[in-house]
C-alpha cells in the first residue's frame, strides 16, 4: 500500500495541476470567518495581544475552538466540543499523528508561531479538505516566502512573563533573490512552575522547548517553483500537573518537498504537489514523581509518509478545488512497569501494538456564484482507510478480548456537504448541511489498558467499532447597521455510533488505583448543539467594543451529558487603536457548569470571570521596526479553573508580560 502512494504521487508530480490560495484575514468577533491570523512573517502583527504567545493561546481565541489543558504546555484542541479524535489536524496539509497514548502531544505542540503564517479553522464537514473528520479541521499553515529580490532580512524576538519565570527568545533570517530564497528561524521557551490565583504554586507545570525551521525555494520559471521545508521541534522536562506522569522528551522531525505551478491565463490556475515525511518520539516517565507505587516508562513513536496534490480550476461561475492525498502511518507505544522486588521481573506490554494505517482519498469542492448576491458550495471527500496490527504480541494480547479479531481492517469513508450564501448590502447569511464519517482512532480501535486520569479508568480499544457518522446543520448570519455589527453562528450535530468508553465490570484494571476498565463502544447516537452571538460597535475611529456570548449542549442516547461540553461563556472588550499604539481591556468568563457528566468522571466547575489588560507600540529607528507588546493577565489574581482543565488544575494567576520584536529589513 505504501508503494501505491509513491506511484500515484510520482505520476501527479509530473503534471501541471494547482496550489490552493492563502487567504489572510483579521479576526472580528462579528464575522464568522474560518481563518485566524496567527503571525505574519517577521512577527509584525502587533495587533495580537502577545506576539510570542504559543499556538495554543492563539487557537483559544476562536469561538469554536477550546483547548483542553493537562498542564502549562501542549494543550489539546477541540472544535464544536469535539476532541482531537473527531478532528482533522494538519500542518500545511500534511498528516501528522501524535505518539502519546495520553494525548500529551497534540499536533499543535510540534510547531511554533515562528513557523506559521496563519491557521485555518473549519467547522464540521468544511474541515475535510485534508482528511475525514466529524467536528472540524485545523490546518497550521507554514509561513511562505517570495522571490522579491529584497536581499537579507533579520528579526529578533525576546519575551518575559513574571508568572512561572517564563522566558522566550527567537531569531529569524531570510534571504530573497530573483531565483532563490532561503529562510531559517529558531525559538526557545522555558518556564518554571506557574502560580495560580492566590500565589498557589502548581507543581509539575514546568517545561523547556526549542523549535528550528528551514525553508528554501527555487524558481524554475515565472510559473513554476520547487520548495523544501524542514522543522525540528524538541521539548524536554515537561511537567503535567493533571496527570500522574511527566514527559522527558517530545521530539518531532517534519520534512517536505513540493512543486508549485500558477498561471492565471490557463484553464488550470494553480497546482501544489507535495511529498512529506514526519517522525515523532514521545517518552513519558514518572521518575520525578515521589511515592509512586510502581515506576513506569511509556515511550511512543509515530512515523508518517505521505503526499497530496491540490488543483484549482475556474470555469465561468464555478471555482473548483481538488485534493488527492494519501499517507502511511506507523504508531507504536509501549509500557514497562519496573518491579519493586529484585526477585520479580518487570512487566512489559504494547499499549499501541504497532498499528499501520494506510489512507488514500479524494476531496472536491465547487463554489458556484449564482448571481451577484447568491452562491452555492458543494464539498465531498471519498476515502479508503486500512489498519493493520503488525506486532504479533500486541495482536495476541487484543485477541484475548476479541478472539475473532483479524490483523487487518478496511473501511470506506464518505463526506458530503453543501452551503448556500446570500449577501446583499449590510446583511449576509450562510446555511449549511453536511454528512460525514470517520474511522476510530488508534487508541479507540487498538489501545491496550490506556489509563485515563480524568475518570480513573483503564481503556481498551475495540477493533469491531463501526465508522462514526454525523449529520450537521449550521447557520451563520451577520448584519451591519452604521457603526454596529451583529453576528450569529450556530450548529447542530446528530452523531450516530458515537464512540465513547463504557464500563466493563468483567475486566480487572491494570493500573494501581484505577476505578475499573472501560471498553470503547458506540452509543446509538449523541447530539451536540452550539450557538454564539457576537457584537462589534465602532465608538469612534480609535475606540471600539466587542462582545461574544455562547451556549453549548451535548447529550448521549444513554441520557447522560457528554463530557467536556463548554458551559455558558462570554467575552467583552474595549479596544483603542492608532497606527503606532493599541490597547484593550478584556473581561472573559464562563457560567456555572450545571450540565456536567459525573458518569464520565466529570465534576461541576464553578462560574468565573477574569480581567486582562494589554498594550502595544511600534517604534521606528531609521529603517528598523521595533514592536512592543505588554500587559497584565488576570489582573485580580482570580483563582479558577474551567471545564477544559483536566482534573480541575487551576489556571494562572496574575501575570505581567512584555514582548519585544526587532525587524531589520
Amino acid at each position: 500500500m505504501k508503494h501505491l502512494i509513491i506511484v500515484v504521487a510520482s505520476v501527479l508530480f509530473g503534471h501541471t495541476l494547482f496550489a490552493q490560495n492563502n487567504v489572510v484575514t483579521k479576526r472580528d468577533t462579528t464575522e464568522l470567518e474560518k481563518i485566524i491570523v496567527v503571525a505574519e512573517r517577521k512577527l509584525s502583527n502587533y495587533r495580537q495581544e502577545k506576539t510570542l504567545s504559543s499556538v495554543d493561546t492563539y487557537l483559544e481565541k476562536s469561538n469554536r475552538v477550546t483547548m483542553i489543558k493537562r498542564g502549562n504546555y501542549a494543550w489539546e484542541p477541540a472544535i464544536n466540543n469535539m476532541i482531537s479524535d473527531r478532528l482533522n489536524v494538519t500542518i500545511d496539509g500534511m498528516q501528522i499523528f501524535g505518539a502519546c497514548t495520553d494525548k500529551m502531544d497534540p499536533i499543535t505542540s510540534y510547531v511554533d508561531v515562528s513557523n506559521l503564517e496563519q491557521v485555518t479553522v473549519n467547522s464540521g464537514q468544511e474541515g475535510t479538505e485534508n482528511g475525514h473528520c466529524v467536528g472540524g479541521g485545523i490546518d497550521l499553515q507554514i509561513a511562505s516566502s517570495h522571490f522579491n529580490e529584497s536581499g537579507l532580512k533579520t528579526s529578533a524576538d525576546l519575551g518575559y512573563e513574571t508568572n512561572g519565570n517564563y522566558k522566550m527568545a527567537g531569531l529569524d533570517f531570510e534571504y530573497s533573490g530573483d531565483k532563490l530564497y532561503l529562510t531559517t528561524d529558531g525559538i526557545y521557551r522555558t518556564s518554571d512552575n506557574y502560580k495560580a490565583g492566590g500565589n498557589e504554586e502548581v507543581a509539575y507545570s514546568q517545561f523547556k522547548k526549542y523549535n528550528l525551521s528551514f525553508k528554501g525555494g527555487y524558481k524554475l520559471t515565472n510559473q513554476q517553483a520547487i520548495e523544501t521545508n524542514v522543522i525540528y521541534d524538541k521539548a524536554t522536562d515537561v511537567g503535567y500537573p493533571a496527570l500522574p506522569m511527566d514527559v522527558s522528551l517530545a521530539e518531532a522531525f517534519i520534512a517536505s518537498a513540493s512543486y508549485h505551478y500558477k498561471n492565471q491565463s490557463t484553464f488550470i490556475k494553480s497546482l501544489e504537489t507535495k511529498f512529506y515525511f514526519n517522525s515523532i518520539t514521545h517518552i513519558m516517565d514518572d521518575s520525578n514523581r515521589p511515592d509512586v507505587p510502581i515506576r513506569m516508562d511509556m515511550p511512543g513513536w509515530s512515523d508518517t509518509y505521505g503526499f497530496y496534490s491540490k488543483m484549482k480550476i475556474n470555469a465561468n461561475k464555478h471555482h473548483f478545488l481538488m485534493n488527492l492525498n494519501g499517507y502511511h502511518n506507523r504508531s507504536l507505544a509501549e509500557m514497562t512497569m519496573f518491579s519493586n522486588s529484585p526477585n520479580e521481573p518487570d512487566m512489559f506490554m504494547y499499549t499501541w501494538p504497532d498499528v499501520r494505517t494506510f489512507y488514500s482519498g479524494l476531496y472536491a469542492k465547487d463554489h458556484w456564484q449564482l448571481n451577484t448576491f447568491e452562491s452555492l458550495s458543494f464539498h465531498t471527500r471519498l476515502g479508503y482507510h486500512l489498519n493493520k496490527v503488525a506486532n504479533d504480541v500486541g495482536l495476541h494480547s487484543l485477541q484475548i478480548f476479541y478472539p475473532d479479531m483479524e490483523d487487518t481492517q478496511t473501511r470506506f469513508l464518505t463526506s458530503i456537504s453543501t452551503d448556500y450564501t446570500f449577501q446583499k448590502n449590510q446583511f449576509n447569511t450562510t446555511l449549511g448541511l453536511g454528512y460525514g464519517e470517520r474511522a476510530p482512532s488508534v487508541s479507540e480501535g487498538y489501545g491496550f489498558f490506556l489509563f485515563n486520569s480524568f475518570d480513573k479508568y483503564d481503556y481498551i480499544g475495540n477493533p469491531h467499532l463501526k465508522n462514526e457518522k454525523a449529520i450537521e446543520v449550521n447557520i451563520k448570519s451577520g448584519y451591519q447597521f452604521k457603526t454596529i455589527k451583529l453576528g450569529l453562528e450556530s450548529s447542530f450535530f446528530h452523531i450516530s455510533d458515537y464512540i465513547i468508553g463504557e464500563i466493563d465490570p468483567d475486566i480487572s484494571p491494570m493500573t494501581i488505583g484505577a476505578n475499573g476498565v472501560r471498553v470503547y463502544q458506540a452509543l446509538n447516537h449523541a447530539s451536540i448543539f452550539n450557538v454564539y452571538l457576537n457584537a462589534h460597535i465602532s465608538i469612534s475611529k480609535a475606540f471600539s467594543f466587542n462582545s461574544t456570548i455562547g451556549y453549548n449542549y451535548g447529550r448521549g442516547s444513554n441520557h447522560n451529558n457528554l463530557p467536556l461540553i463548554k458551559p455558558l461563556s462570554y467575552l467583552a472588550e474595549v479596544n483603542y487603536g492608532t497606527p503606532k499604539f493599541n490597547g484593550a481591556i478584556q473581561l472573559e468568563g464562563n457560567g456555572n457548569q450545571s450540565k456536567y457528566s459525573p458518569f464520565y468522571g466529570e465534576n461541576e466547575t464553578p462560574a468565573y470571570a477574569v480581567l486582562h489588560l494589554n498594550f502595544g507600540n511600534i517604534l521606528y529607528v531609521k529603517h528598523n521596526k521595533i514592536v512592543f507588546k505588554y500587559g497584565i493577565e488576570n489582573i485580580l489574581d482570580t483563582h479558577y479553573s474551567t471545564f477544559a482543565d483536566w482534573n480541575n488544575i487551576p489556571r494562572q494567576g496574575r501575570n505581567f508580560y512584555v514582548n519585544m520584536s526587532v525587524i531589520i529589513p
